[in-house]
């Protein structure tokens, strides 16, 4: 069977998504579980108010860019589906780090990303007035695992020191810092404080009351009536930074699946975790299955349903909690734990079965090349 083209890939695609969006419009219709996130139902409010002359943080829990509030306009007078297809559509050092400086203010979270792109852009790869050079993935592909040695490999450290300020990295910091500062100043000029705290600063000692995946939820929840010092809402950032540094200085090189590890990592171990999160890590999933050798058979599949499973299980108690009004706290705190457990299981199952990937090869004049090049 000869393999899909990207067009009949992304044809593909698009009819999938319509397919979901319009069965999303059915369940919200029919049944007691809507399909559509509430947050989708902020952002639809906030828009509304933006089209009315308005600050879209007069919306209670607004707490993003002002661009997205002026990307769903057309909620209020086309379709309130409108933001549900845009969200479904959407080489170079300037250009890549423009983007990722856009997004960054559109999303925070993917400043977790900043660091391995850094390391991404080594010297041995990116060379003035040359192109990087791809590596030959399919004779890799299929070899046993191995853990980053382009990463961790014995080189002299002041050459290593040296080469941290490239002009590629140099470059890319400069630029998309530029994107991300013009952008928040843009905005914090047309509302102020409220701009700054509601889409930034707020998610730095964020604290949620409410039940959600997270094993910080009930800690949270207990203590709420008392206010949390500025230590214990910062605290429970350092497991994630932890781990976040140990994810980027093992798979840096190997950018796709660190960004998955790391994606999957941060969502697990963040004080606040809602299903909406899940697709951060989804999206990058099929680009690391080719590199992995972990069948279908039967370890995929565990895998599958371990997630799911835990997932469920912690559904079944935040049902309870939510639509019954049972005293289940307790209960959806340790299926939160069972929940982290699940996620962390299944990353290391994927890391132990993937192939190290890099995407580019080292140039042969640059003075760290190994011999396999």
């Amino acid at each position: 069977m000869n393999s899909l083209n990207i067009n009949s890939i992304f044809l593909i695609s698009a009819i999938f998504r319509v397919g979901l969006i319009l069965y999303g419009e059915w369940q919200d219709a029919h049944m007691e579980v809507r399909y559509t996130d509430v947050d989708y139902l902020v952002f639809s409010d906030a828009s509304s108010l933006m089209a009315s002359g308005h600050s879209p943080y007069k919306r209670t829990t607004y707490r993003y860019s002002p661009l997205l509030a002026f990307l769903l306009i057309p909620n209020s007078f086309l379709s309130p589906s409108w933001g549900k297809f845009l969200f479904s559509t959407s080489g170079k050092v300037v250009q890549a780090a423009c983007w990722y400086g856009l997004v960054v203010h559109f999303r925070i979270y993917p400043i977790i990303y900043a660091l391995p792109i850094i390391f991404f852009l080594d010297p041995c790869f990116f060379q003035s007035g040359t192109k990087p050079l791809l590596c030959d993935w399919t004779s890799a592909h299929g070899k046993t695992p191995q853990i980053n040695s382009e990463v961790t490999d014995q080189c002299d450290i002041w050459l290593a020191f040296k080469s941290i300020f490239t002009r590629s990295r140099i470059l890319f910091g400069l630029v998309s810092g530029s994107v991300f500062l013009f952008c928040t100043g843009f905005f914090f000029y047309l509302y102020g404080w409220e701009f700054l705290h509601e889409a930034l600063l707020y998610h730095l000692t964020r604290t949620d009351p409410r039940h959600n995946f997270s094993i910080y939820f009930y800690h949270i929840y207990l203590n709420y009536e008392r206010e949390l010092s500025v230590l214990e809402k910062l605290i429970s950032f350092l497991p994630q930074f932890i781990v976040q540094l140990v994810l980027i200085f093992c798979f840096a090189k190997d950018l796709l699946f660190c960004f998955f590890v790391q994606t999957v990592a941060f969502v697990a171990f963040n004080k606040v975790i809602t299903a909406q999160y899940f697709v951060w890590f989804f999206c990058l999933l099929p680009l690391i299955l080719p590199w992995s050798n972990m069948k279908l058979k039967w370890q995929g599949l565990c895998c599958i349903l371990l997630w799911m499973g835990a997932q469920s299980h912690w559904l079944m108690w935040g049902y309870l909690l939510e639509f019954k009004g049972k005293n289940v706290f307790l209960q959806l705190w340790m299926a939160s734990l069972l929940f982290l457990a699940a996620n962390t299981l299944i990353m290391i199952m994927l890391t132990r079965h993937h192939n190290f990937s890099p995407v580019f090869r080292r140039h042969a004049g640059s003075k760290r090349a190994s011999k396999r090049d």
